[in-house]
């Protein structure tokens, strides 16, 4: 665990740390703390860096994160990693968005790779759901980690390059998606229209995208999920019972605790520890 000094300074970053869930929550949010465990998709060295994959784009708050580097390394240099960083930081911004707040485990270390390719087995918005379940089966995670940090989609925006084709080349009919809403359909082509601006932005959980709550899994139950990838956990029948698990109002699982779990041990995939990886003096550069 970190040093109550290292912990006192994290408070002091509190205020940093909305703009860096806004910016990584989206379509990207799961990629983003899959591979915030050894920070590799903080790493800025050309072209061909991690954060430069396709999968990636919209993910933001990586100044965050070095504001954050800059002003732990000068009290407390070579010490807290940049991969520890990513995970506190999005655990004080899910508090801050009035969600639970819970224990990070630290001690991480920062890769030592960072390429485009490394974001080949990222899920992805317009993967199946049995593609879905595979990478986090693969990874350790189960049907209900799926659905709940999918729920993490409550916070923050994604960008209408990720909705086009769901609006309107949605196969095999080429048309729209008919698990979106009418109506929500008609608001969703009016902010992103065809041929239109891809990167206006806009919220992935209509009508509480600032807070953090299950709100995002009712939008899934009735057809108001921004992205593909959330819809379909409601069209798959082991997701769509996790789903209804957490909405029923009299026996409904505890959301806040069993998200909890899920993003904590998703916290602890592909860990870097010991004499593995370095503790980068820069999160954006190697040392």
């Amino acid at each position: 665990m970190l040093s109550p000094l290292s912990l006192g300074l994290f408070g002091m970053l509190l205020s940093l740390t909305p703009t860096f869930l806004q910016s990584c929550s989206g379509s990207t949010s799961m990629t983003a703390l899959f591979k915030g465990c050894d920070g590799s998709i903080l790493i800025d060295n050309g072209p061909n860096a991690e954060r430069h994959a396709f999968g990636h784009q919209g993910v933001g708050g990586f100044e965050v994160i070095d504001q954050a580097k800059a002003q732990l390394e000068a009290t407390c240099p070579g010490v807290v990693s940049c991969a520890d960083i990513v995970a506190l930081a999005a655990r004080d911004a899910i508090a801050l968005a009035n969600g639970p707040s819970y224990e990070v485990p630290t001690g991480r270390r920062d890769g030592t790779v960072s390429d485009v390719s490394l974001a080949d087995n990222m899920p992805d918005v317009s993967n199946s759901i049995r593609q879905l379940k595979d990478t986090f089966l693969q990874k350790g995670l189960s049907e209900k980690d799926l659905v709940l940090l999918s729920a993490a989609h409550t916070i923050g925006t994604t960008a209408c390059f990720f909705m086009t084709d769901r609006l309107y080349n949605f196969s095999p009919a080429r048309g729209s998606d008919p698990s979106i809403n009418p109506d929500f359909l008609l608001e969703l082509q009016s902010i992103c229209p065809q041929n239109g601006d891809v990167n206006v932005r806009l919220p992935i959980d209509r009508g509480s995208e600032q807070t953090f709550d299950k709100h995002i899994l009712e939008n899934i139950r009735n057809g108001f999920a921004v992205l593909e990838s959330d819809a379909k956990l409601y069209d798959d029948e082991t997701t769509r019972i996790v789903v209804d698990s957490y909405l029923n109002p009299i026996l409904g699982t505890s959301f806040e605790a069993d998200f909890v779990e899920s993003i904590v041990k998703m916290g602890q995939i592909d860990v870097k520890t010991g004499s593995n990886g370095e503790i980068r003096s820069v999160c954006s550069a190697f040392n």
